[in-house]
């Protein structure tokens, strides 16, 4: 089968293209975990104009599509010298920044009030009550969505083939008109997508297993 077939023979190309894509997630949503984490205290802060600042974030990107957002880090960051590794990654965290701050502000303000109340009667002030208490508690809910906002993420990232990154997207889009045979190139990076979205998942369900062993 001819499927079959190229899967072996492109192993080593798809290898390296999937180590990209990796690569590229797993920085984009580092960084957008920090950025979500900012966001989200903006949000909650009973100052009215940090919690405009993070509308305002939130709506631009909620409000225009990511391959602009894509387009725009990208001409914009290689021009100052920036590779477009970066340039993607950047651009990937500053969209899922967005929905990050969502999930945290969402699972913050779901921790009952009194459990603040209960560190500042101990002496701890606002942000170490915040940081012992309230964030774990937080992170602990945060955990299934943020676990769904990761595996979009990945997916997302085959946009970046579109300003030419040979991750696995672009690989198999390169593969398909060279061989005039798109539909077999994109059957294997479906696989290749498929085994990567399998083991984030899994990582996710070890993690909230452990964290609920230690509850």
């Amino acid at each position: 089968m001819r499927i079959v077939e190229e899967f072996g023979n492109t192993f080593d190309i798809f290898l390296k293209a999937m180590l990209v894509t990796l690569q590229v997630t797993a920085i984009s949503v580092l960084i957008a975990v920090v950025i979500g984490l900012f966001f989200a205290f903006l949000k909650i802060s009973k100052m009215k104009i940090l919690t405009l600042i993070a509308d305002f974030y939130i709506y631009i990107v909620r409000g225009t599509p990511l391959i602009v957002q894509i387009f725009i880090f990208y001409f914009g960051l290689t021009s100052l010298n920036i590779s477009q590794f970066w340039s993607v990654a950047l651009g990937l965290a500053f969209h899922n920044g967005a929905y990050i701050a969502e999930i945290f502000r969402g699972s913050i303000q779901s921790i009952d009030k009194g459990q603040m109340e209960a560190g500042r009667s101990l002496g701890m002030s606002n942000f170490l009550t915040m940081r012992r208490i309230i964030l774990p508690q937080a992170f602990r809910r945060a955990l299934p969505p943020l676990g769904n906002q990761f595996i979009i993420a990945l997916k997302d990232s085959s946009l970046a083939a579109f300003i030419g990154m040979s991750e696995l997207f672009n690989v198999a889009t390169t593969l398909g008109a060279n061989n005039f045979d798109n539909m077999t190139y994109l059957i294997i990076v479906a696989v290749y997508y498929l085994f990567l979205v399998l083991l984030l998942s899994l990582l996710v369900r070890f993690i909230e297993k452990k964290m609920s062993a230690s509850d």
